[in-house]
C-alpha cells in the first residue's frame, strides 16, 4: 500500500514538472513542430505583425478580455507552446493557463529575443498593402450574395470557423470576401468591425446581417434564407 502511494505521489510530481516546462529556444523549436501542438504568441498585435513564429496564434496578454476570449477556443487537453518578447508575459500567461485546466503548457525561455539570438528567423515581418475601401465595395457588389469574413490566421476563434465556412461554401457556393483583421484597418473602420471574427452578409451590395464570434452552420443558413 505504501509503495502504491509513493508511486502515485511520484507520478503527480512528475506530471507537475511536465506541466510546468520552461525550455530554451532550440528545444521549443523542436517541440512546437510535433502533431497537435497549439502555438500561442501573447504579445501585442503590433509586435506580432512585425514578425512571429510560423503558424502561431495571437492573444495579447495585456488585454485581458481579448486574451481570455481567444484562448477559450484552445483545446485544454492538447499542449500549448507559449512565447512573448522576453519571457515575462508568457510566464504569467502560462501560470494562469496551468491554474485553469490547461494540462501541458510549455514556455520559451527568453522569448523572441532568445529565438533571434539562437539564429532563428521569424515570419510575417513584411506586411503586404491593405485592402482599399474601393476594392472592398467592389467585391461586396460582385455577386447577389456575399459573406464578408473579418478574421486572421492567428486568431483562435477564426481558425475554429474555417471548417464551418468551408462547409457553407460547398453547400451554397457563396462568395466569401476575406478582410484581414491584422492589416485591413481602413475597411474594418468603414464597416465598424471591432472584434475577430466578424461576419457580415451582403445582398445586392447592402448589409442585411452580421454576427461577431463563433457562428454555427445553421445560423448561416438561416441568415442566407431571410
Amino acid at each position: 500500500m505504501k509503495g502504491f502511494i509513493l508511486l502515485a505521489a511520484l507520478q503527480v510530481v512528475s506530471f507537475a514538472g511536465l506541466a510546468q516546462d520552461q525550455v530554451k529556444a532550440d528545444e521549443f523549436d523542436k517541440g512546437m513542430h510535433q502533431p497537435g501542438i497549439q502555438l500561442l504568441d501573447v504579445r501585442t498585435a503590433k509586435e506580432f505583425g512585425e514578425g512571429h513564429l510560423p503558424d502561431a496564434l495571437q492573444a495579447d496578454y495585456t488585454k485581458k478580455e481579448e486574451f481570455f476570449d481567444r484562448i477559450r477556443h484552445l483545446d485544454k487537453t492538447k499542449p500549448v507552446y507559449v512565447y512573448c518578447l522576453s519571457g515575462g508575459r508568457s510566464s504569467a500567461a502560462a501560470k494562469w493557463m496551468r491554474e485553469n485546466g490547461y494540462t501541458k503548457v510549455v514556455e520559451m525561455e527568453g522569448g523572441v529575443m532568445a529565438w533571434k539570438k539562437a539564429g532563428k528567423s521569424l515570419t510575417g515581418g513584411t506586411p503586404s498593402p491593405q485592402m482599399t475601401i474601393a476594392d472592398f465595395e467592389k467585391a461586396v457588389k460582385a455577386d447577389k450574395l456575399v459573406l464578408v469574413d473579418v478574421g486572421a490566421a492567428w486568431c483562435p476563434p477564426c481558425r475554429k470557423m474555417e471548417p464551418v465556412l468551408k462547409q457553407l461554401q460547398q453547400e451554397r457556393k457563396i462568395r466569401v470576401v476575406n478582410v484581414d483583421g491584422g492589416k485591413d484597418t481602413d475597411v474594418m473602420g468603414k464597416i465598424s468591425a471591432r472584434s475577430l471574427p466578424t461576419f457580415v452578409l451582403y445582398k445586392n451590395g447592402r448589409e442585411v446581417w452580421r454576427k461577431e464570434g463563433i457562428v454555427g452552420i445553421e445560423e448561416f443558413r438561416t441568415a442566407i434564407k431571410e
